[in-house]
């Protein structure tokens, strides 16, 4: 396949992705009022997860294949970069996207420039983040027969995670609405809130082109990449994550245009705790689960620009948006570091 082409394939799956994010959020939100939950339920566990699950598959299939081969190492690389990049893209790349989006979207006119998330939702799953991820971490450093104990432990801090988040949105008042919800994009003419068969139909519809399109743009990412001689864990650290997670991201963009941040940060943040705990427990279980270069310095990164953005909360008792824009700076740092000391 040429070069051209592999890059029009990218344009259309990033078509595809967007349009699918519409579908999503539109769908997602009018699950979350059907089921009377909150914004920071909707965004941290239901978005966040419903978008995750298909790129999580990735590492799980990787290990598998590694497992199997006769040199497992080049799977093995694939499935922790994987694992390693998401949580790593997410704490700083997606932050500092959706960041853009509020500037640009101020810019216009659109909104104003005041991200005003529930900040409570924000320092609940970023303080699971900054447990999950290093405990994740520190495992590699174990005896193998400890790490499967440790992965068990991540599920089980998942689960707490989400029972806390629903406990403490338990009667929140801002996901019953209908009165703030646009109506349902298959269902254009019901404005007092659509039937379960028509929303289930949409759900389905978003996350398969969701799939679809992310699958295609990881098909395209990976011939470019090999067109340019990238090796596979750097690969699976950094395009993939940008591939298969941050497309689906724009969810997000669609919230804050549409002044939704709670929604739209905890879509970003849910998905840092799942990933920096699920997909690691996978790893844990199915691999040797040991760390090169590359991916402790993405965690460090990662784990340098969450603890800038907590800091920022815990300063100022908002999200200030030039901490979210920090974190494209620690994005740069480890490309270039990639670039020049990493290969």
């Amino acid at each position: 396949m040429g070069i051209a082409l592999a890059f029009l394939m990218l344009l259309l799956a990033l078509g595809m992705i967007l349009a699918a994010a519409e579908l999503f959020t539109n769908a997602i939100e009018w699950l979350g009022d059907k089921l009377n939950l909150s914004h920071g339920v909707v965004g941290s566990i239901l978005a966040s997860v419903g978008t995750a699950l298909p790129e999580t598959m990735i590492p799980i299939i990787a290990f598998i294949a590694a497992a199997k081969a006769a040199d497992p190492h080049a799977g093995q690389d694939i499935g922790i970069g994987a694992v390693i990049g998401a949580p790593f893209m997410l704490g700083t790349l997606a932050m500092a996207v959706t960041g853009i989006a509020c500037w640009a979207y101020a810019r216009m006119g659109l909104r104003d420039a005041e991200l005003r998330p529930n900040i409570q939702v924000a320092k609940r799953d970023l303080r699971y983040f900054l447990i999950v991820f290093p405990l994740a971490l520190l495992a590699s450093l174990l005896p193998q027969a400890a790490k499967p104990v440790v992965g068990v432990v991540l599920i089980g801090l998942y689960l707490a995670y989400v029972w806390q988040t629903i406990k403490a949105e338990n009667g929140a008042d801002d996901g019953g609405d209908h009165d703030a919800l646009k109506p349902l994009i298959f269902a254009p003419g019901r404005t007092d809130g659509p039937g379960w068969f028509i929303l289930s139909t949409q759900l389905v519809a978003s996350l398969s082109l969701l799939i679809g399109g992310a699958h295609l743009f990881v098909v395209h990412v990976t011939h470019v990449a090999s067109f340019f001689g990238v090796p596979p864990l750097i690969l699976a650290l950094v395009l993939a994550p940008i591939a298969t997670e941050l497309p689906e991201k724009f969810n997000s963009v669609v919230w804050i245009r549409a002044r939704k941040d709670t929604l739209a940060l905890g879509n970003i943040t849910g998905a840092m705790v799942f990933q920096s705990s699920i997909p690691p427990a996978f790893g844990l279980f199915m691999s040797p689960w040991t760390l090169s270069r590359p991916p402790v310095v993405s965690s460090v990164l990662a784990i340098a620009s969450t603890l800038l953005i907590v800091w920022s909360i815990h300063r100022h008792n908002a999200l200030k948006l030039r901490f979210l824009l920090a974190g494209g700076g620690f994005y740069v740092a480890f490309i270039v570091a990639v670039i020049f000391f990493l290969r």
